[in-house]
């Protein structure tokens, strides 16, 4: 049995269904932690500040070694790099039950983030088994939409899991013994994981006789571990910190001898030229842009529904319960967004269902402006961006790796992920500095002024806005599948 009959060839309900659950795994690492921080601060006797540097030393990690990662995948098979990665994660999840103090719970969180190059992986591993029946494209978007189901699905289990399993083992009254087999319940389902990639998955056909790019991808990592750095420094010291523009600027100017090296080495860590194509460069930036959204948005989202209106004029003052709600709804229309999104493909073409979904984010971000006073406007809102996100988050890799020659889908895929992150950690940088300096205080808090966040929703309603702009460039007939008649021909009247 296929997952279209007689339309999708190697790429199998089975082999969809194993990937499912690695991606539900993955969700519940995303999410099972965030109610229990508070907890963890207490556990590890930190500030509520000192959580962020877990978060960020995390996302450095995966924008680092992401690329290299489904490099490697492409040389020597998908699976082999997924085997490892479940490992490393596994590792140091166990890590993280055990860990006891900041350094040691900083070092097994950051290299969890091994888990982040899972669905690129994923998707190219899909593609390169749907190739051989030239319908890989249209079946890889059919495969991504179930996979971000799966890991939104996780990440809704994980957070209202989490805190079952904690208060199951005695809760806050007795976090010295509460914590330890509480965080042992991720542990345990990504070690599952592993066995479940081990005997359901196939490998894919990496191409032979490549070569790793070393000096490519160390000077790619330089020049991310700069910039990437210095936008987090950028979001504790200001933008009047001369020093941290300095480091930003010399991770650009890295890339200089980098694309000198890659257009001259035969085997390029990033081709390029293949990067530089009608079909890819709009679909990477548009990852950039709506990283801004998917990853620096949600702080401010959050605090704002919990900024209480009778002080400072303005928020919904919602509680942490009523905020997970909000939280939950973004989540399940995600979901929606992502199970549309093959649908949309096939009625209106790939290249109009993404214009579509990067309009959506822009509308539902944009009409924060006029309609951010009550809790069904706000939720209306983000349901609306939500079906944009869901879309385009399974929707990019997949639309990277159709735009890939093979023994490249692997790395492509990746690099929407990096950019994504780039982009989430620019927008968190700038939106810390937008919320700061619009602070006012009121009987004794504090709160981001209005104004403050209205600059947060219209960068990630206009970056939604050029990416939308930007994906027009595309080719009509870009990410349809090679022997796609009817898709040709519904393009053609365009």
């Amino acid at each position: 049995m296929t997952l279209l009959r007689g339309r999708a060839g190697a790429v199998t309900v089975s082999l969809i269904g194993f990937l499912f659950f690695v991606e539900v795994v993955s969700g519940i690492l995303q999410g099972f932690y965030v109610p229990l921080i508070p907890d963890l601060v207490d556990y590890l006797g930190i500030n509520d500040s000192d959580f962020n540097i877990f978060e960020g030393a995390q996302l450095l990690l995966s924008a680092l070694v992401v690329p290299v990662l489904a490099k490697l995948g492409d040389m020597y098979g998908h699976k082999k790099i997924l085997l490892v990665t479940t490992v490393l994660t596994a590792g140091a999840t166990w890590w993280l039950a055990f860990a006891g103090d900041f350094t040691s719970f900083l070092i097994a969180w950051t290299l969890q983030g091994f888990y982040v190059v899972w669905l690129p992986l994923e998707i190219a591993l899909i593609f390169d088994k749907g190739r051989r029946s030239g319908h890989a494209a249209s079946a890889t978007r059919k495969a991504a939409a179930l996979l971000i189901v799966g890991l939104e699905a996780g990440a809704i289990a994980g957070a209202l899991g989490s805190s079952v399993v904690f208060d199951a083992f005695g809760g806050a009254a007795a976090l010295a013994t509460s914590i330890p087999p509480t965080l042992m319940a991720p542990a345990i389902a990504v070690t599952i994981v592993f066995f479940v990639i081990l005997f359901g998955v196939p490998e894919s056909e990496p191409l032979p006789g490549r070569t790793l790019d070393w000096i490519g991808f160390s000077l790619l990592t330089i020049a991310l571990l700069f910039i990437t750095s210095g936008l987090t420094f950028l979001k504790f010291n200001g933008p009047e910190a001369i020093w941290v523009w300095g480091i930003i600027l010399f991770g650009l100017l890295i890339f200089l001898p980098f694309v000198w090296w890659e257009l001259r080495h035969k085997d390029p860590a990033i081709d390029l030229r293949v990067l530089a194509q009608p079909n890819m460069w709009p679909v990477q930036l548009t990852a950039f842009l709506v990283g801004i959204s998917l990853l620096g948005a949600q702080a401010p989202l959050a605090t704002f529904a919990g900024t209480d209106p009778d002080e400072v004029g303005f928020g919904l003052g919602l509680s942490s319960g009523a905020r997970s709600i909000l939280i939950g709804v973004y989540l399940i229309s995600m979901i929606v967004g992502a199970l549309l999104f093959p649908l949309i493909s096939r009625l209106f073409t790939p290249r109009r269902a993404l214009i579509i979904a990067a309009f959506l984010v822009a509308i539902g971000y944009l009409l924060f402006l006029p309609f951010h006073d009550t809790t069904l406007q706000v939720f209306t809102n983000m349901f609306i961006a939500g079906l944009g996100s869901g879309a385009l988050v399974g929707a990019m890799p997949s639309a990277a790796a159709a735009a890939a020659p093979r023994g490249q889908t692997g790395i492509a895929s990746a690099l929407t992920n990096t950019t994504k992150t780039i982009g989430g950690s620019f927008a968190s940088s700038v939106f810390a500095i937008v919320l700061t300096i619009g602070v006012v205080q009121v009987a004794g808090s504090t709160a981001s002024s209005l104004f403050g966040y209205m600059l947060v929703w219209i960068i990630c309603g206009v970056g939604a806005l050029l990416a939308a702009f930007l994906l027009f460039m595309v080719p009509k007939f870009a990410f349809a599948d090679e022997s796609d008649e009817e898709t040709i021909e519904a393009t053609a009247a365009i």
